[in-house]
């Protein structure tokens, strides 16, 4: 009885956060579209971006028109991905709407269209990354993408969703007669998902290095003891030359890859050296 009242006590407080970080996201993405995008009639895509052009057109509140185009596809996602689902993009894109009405009634900061697209792109984001960190959505392409790849696994859901952007935003372009619009939309899409990989997955880079040598003994002590990082050893296979060999795999931090390509090159010019990009590391020594 008491572990089922603990768990029920986590489970309200980690809804009750994630209830908090929708909020604040919606908050933030608001403020890039009513203050910087839609004054200045750019898109960042989506059902925000066709409201835009309806607003424009026919003088309807941005944020109202999206609810009311995001209905329809509630109602099959309710079907297709359940109710859960739904439900949070469902507060989400009320959230958004609420706040777009309001931070557009107050008007432009700026409009300088650069400015207008950089921090209106950051700032939607930014907002966009808070609300998937809480497992849920603004409904519209995102939504969409879902149901897509529900109905048609192999279609990666980024794909799907940047056809449809493109589709509003080539769209804008012709309801306004001007092509810098779609350009500079397309800037603010690109600084957008960005911002999104930035609070996502970090800015902190780490380096995979391999090194295939036959003086590998010799490189590992040397990158063990000068730059302090340990070494993995893997049993390989030279297709090409049906040998064996010994492949090693070190992790490092992006100050130390210069030091380790010296060490390897000084010892044997010709290994065979491979350097790549690690999102996130954990263990000793990282995260």
């Amino acid at each position: 009885m008491i572990l089922k009242q603990k768990r029920l006590i986590i489970l309200l407080k980690k809804n009750f956060l994630e209830i908090i970080q929708i909020i604040c996201g919606t908050v933030v993405m608001a403020m890039g579209i009513g203050l910087f995008l839609i004054p200045n009639k750019l898109s960042t895509g989506g059902f925000s971006g066709i409201a835009t052009i309806i607003y424009y057109i026919f003088k309807l509140p941005v944020g109202t028109v999206t609810f009311v185009l995001n209905i329809p596809i509630f109602i099959y996602a309710f079907i297709k991905l359940g109710k859960k689902t739904v439900l949070r993009a469902l507060f989400g894109t009320l959230c958004l709407s609420i706040f777009i009405d309001l931070f557009e009634s107050i008007g432009p900061l700026t409009e300088d269209k650069i400015l207008a697209c950089l921090y209106g792109g950051i700032l939607v984001g930014i907002g966009t990354a808070i609300i998937l960190k809480a497992n849920a959505s603004t409904g519209g392409s995102d939504l969409l993408s879902q149901i897509i790849k529900k109905n048609k696994p192999d279609i990666r859901s980024g794909t799907a969703i940047v056809i449809f952007d493109t589709i509003v935003v080539g769209i804008n372009a012709i309801v306004f007669s001007k092509i810098e619009i779609a350009l500079y939309s397309a800037i603010a899409i690109f600084i957008m998902g960005k911002a999104i990989d930035v609070l996502l997955e970090g800015i902190y880079f780490t380096k995979v290095i391999y090194v295939v040598s036959d003086r590998y003994k010799e490189i590992a002590n040397r990158i063990e003891n000068e730059v302090s990082r340990g070494i993995t050893g893997i049993y390989a296979k030279g297709m090409y030359t049906n040998k064996d060999k010994m492949l090693l795999l070190c992790v490092a931090g992006r100050n130390e890859v210069t030091q380790i390509r010296k060490i390897v090159k000084s010892i044997d010019r010709r290994a065979f050296l491979i350097i790549s990009n690690a999102r996130e590391v954990f263990g000793k020594g990282f995260k």
